[in-house]
């Protein structure tokens, strides 16, 4: 006992690695439970808390001590995976987890309190920013569907997630126009539901982004009280007359043509077949059609699928609708259709399509398509499903992508367009390689609707249709978009990735002599360093001939909120940084670019909306999978700056 004793003292001072060698060579499990909770409330006593949850896992005391005076202090000193690892496999603290983080969603919740319980921790800018209620939903919907946690345990977060989306709809209606009204309409109520403080929201939002006399309809409908409403809505109410109290649907399905007008056909990807061409399979007789073409008559076949948008207010979707393209015909597999989802024939069919090696099955993006099947079928969960002869035109599209940069000298410039195109996904893969995007516009619709309307039919037949094209042109000529003779041959984007690293070691001096600044997709991306000269670099030695010699002192950026760890790294190297909280908008970089004469650093999507707000050359993007070191050198190389050894750690990071 003694010698137990002495041995569960040292724990905390032993290096991680021994400390299941120690327990277990001590038979530590053995003593009494009451003195190992002693000794791990010591611990938080001395305000040792990881050291306490780890020994805590270790000596699987969880049930023993109180997961708030355990998890609080982690996850204020940002150690949350650590504090889900406490929780895990035990039901009861897993939930009380998720449940303090959704009270910490509450509007009015301040971490100030919670700091006041734990006075001898300082809390840092940083874990304030990861303390906020946007970051603290999305953690608990990751963990929700990691514990397989009821929603409803969550309501804060769940309002948050709600409200969030309404901001988002909001946008895509009245500032972006790039959904229509019945889908706006369909998804706002989807959203709202019967929360009479989202309501009340909504109608504010229609106020400032719409108008008085749709702000007084949506109110209607909901009936809100008058004391809620916004200034000036309850005055519109009246005065509106009977035909438009109420908001009515468009009656599209019945005026819209199967043949687009002339625009819409100039502007994008038209599939080319009739409506005959068309078939809804909703039943077990119609299903037996479908079968005997497709598993039969046909060798290749386009698949996509439809679900609901749910704005992430649900992890994973069902699957409302299935597309099948074939040569001259396509059909669609409705879930939504009564008794026909859970049909044994139906699964049946979803398994011999998939497992027959025979027919190549064509798709972008698959494992999302595949994830909400695995939703919709939880048979698939049971009795995995067999996949054989799938091609993910995504992992064609990426090749096709990074052999971009290697081509911009004599590639052909129909697999460069992209350069300034808003297209992405697949749409951009069918501008590439078929001359025209596809119209997205029916994308975030209501899939779960019946009827469907004409235009959400043509979407989903376009979106299994253009599969079949695109592959045919990419068969007829890979070499000319670089791809191999057979497009089966290429595998996924992580053994490409791979290969293409081994491939990239050999050619890397050659590509960042030849390419000193590129454009890729539309993004000024600032070239690679040398190898063989990066130490030269930092050093100060080797300035380019192009741009003067810059001291540290005179560069002056904005890293945003994506590059911080670069930002860091530069002041540390005497450059002057202003960097972007988790919390800022990016447009605050574009403000702080524009007030005090900064460049822009950053990465990924926000480059092409910060480009367009400041000076040519004034905004760079950098590649976010490379470490912090790397892009400083690289940012040093750009723009020539030379160091000498008193930068180093000239300013505080």
């Amino acid at each position: 006992m003694p010698l137990q004793q002495r041995a569960l003292s040292l724990l905390t001072d032993t290096q991680p690695n021994f400390v299941e060698s120690l327990i277990n060579i001590y038979q530590l499990n053995s003593l009494d439970p009451a003195l190992l909770r002693l000794h791990i409330i010591r611990l938080q006593a001395l305000h040792c808390y990881k050291e306490a949850a780890v020994l805590a896992i270790k000596l699987k005391l969880q049930k023993e001590l109180d997961m708030e005076e355990m998890c609080v202090p982690l996850i204020l000193q940002n150690k949350l995976p650590l504090a889900e690892s406490f929780v895990l496999g035990h039901n009861h603290l897993e939930q009380q987890l998720v449940t303090l983080l959704d009270l910490w969603c509450h509007p009015r919740f301040s971490v100030e309190e919670i700091s006041m319980r734990f006075p001898r921790i300082s809390l840092t800018k940083q874990c304030m920013s990861q303390i906020q209620p946007k970051l603290l939903a999305k953690q608990v919907f990751r963990l929700l569907e990691k514990f397989n946690i009821d929603q409803g345990l969550c309501p804060n977060a769940l309002h948050k997630r709600r409200l969030d989306s309404l901001r988002f709809l909001m946008y895509k209606r009245f500032v972006d126009k790039s959904m229509t009204e019945e889908n706006w309409s369909d998804h706002v109520q989807n959203v709202v539901a019967d929360d009479l403080e989202l309501q009340i929201h909504l109608v504010e939002m229609l106020v400032r982004y719409c108008s008085l006399q749709k702000a007084a309809q949506w109110s209607l409908r909901y009936n809100i009280p008058r004391n809620r409403l916004p200034f000036g809505v309850w005055e519109t109410q009246q005065s509106l007359p009977p035909d438009l109290q109420q908001i009515g649907g468009s009656g599209s399905t019945q005026t819209e043509q199967w043949i687009p007008s002339q625009s819409h056909c100039q502007k994008f990807y038209q599939v080319p077949l009739t409506k005959d061409k068309v078939h809804l399979v909703d039943s077990p007789e119609t299903l037996q059609r479908c079968r005997s073409i497709v598993l039969k008559e046909c060798d290749i076949v386009g698949v996509d699928m439809e679900w609901q948008p749910t704005f992430g207010c649900i992890s994973t979707q069902q699957v409302a609708l299935i597309q099948l393209s074939v040569l001259d015909q396509v059909f669609l597999l409705d879930l939504c259709a009564n008794g026909f989802c859970q049909h044994p024939d139906t699964i049946s069919f979803i398994r011999s399509l998939f497992s027959e090696r025979n027919i190549l099955k064509l798709g972008y993006g698959m494992s999302g398509d595949l994830k909400c099947l695995l939703a919709t079928w939880h048979q698939l969960l049971e009795e995995p499903l067999r996949m054989e002869g799938m091609l993910d035109l995504l992992n064609v599209h990426q090749k096709i992508q990074r052999r971009k940069v290697s081509r911009t000298q004599n590639g052909p410039k129909e697999v460069l367009v992209g350069e300034d195109s808003a297209e992405k996904g697949l749409s951009l893969l069918v501008q590439q390689v078929l001359g025209r995007p596809l119209d997205k516009t029916e994308q975030m619709s209501n899939w779960e609707k019946r009827p469907l309307r004409i235009s959400q039919i043509r979407y989903a037949v376009a979106d299994a249709y253009c599969l079949l094209d695109v592959y045919s042109v990419l068969s007829r000529n890979p070499a000319y978009f670089g791809l191999p003779a057979d497009l089966r041959s290429i595998s996924s984007s992580q053994s490409e990735k791979s290969a293409d690293n081994k491939q990239k070691e050999k050619h890397t001096k050659q590509m960042k002599q030849a390419h000193g600044k590129e454009e890729c997709q539309g993004a000024q991306r600032i070239s690679p360093p040398h190898s063989d000269t990066e130490k030269g670099l930092l050093c100060g030695e080797k300035p380019s001939k192009d741009t003067p010699a810059l001291p540290p002192q005179q560069l002056r950026v904005v890293c945003d909120n994506m590059l911080q760890g670069l930002g860091r790294y530069l002041r540390c190297l005497g450059v002057d940084v202003v960097m972007l909280e988790n919390t800022d908008d990016h447009r605050v970089a574009a403000k702080l670019a524009q007030a005090e004469g900064r460049f822009i650093l950053t990465c990924g999507q926000p480059f092409q909306s910060l480009r367009s707000q400041v000076g040519e050359g004034r905004c760079l993007s950098l590649d976010c999978s490379e470490k912090a070191r790397d892009q400083a050198v690289r940012v040093l190389r750009h723009f020539n700056v030379q160091l000498t050894p008193s930068d180093i750690f000239s300013r505080c990071q």
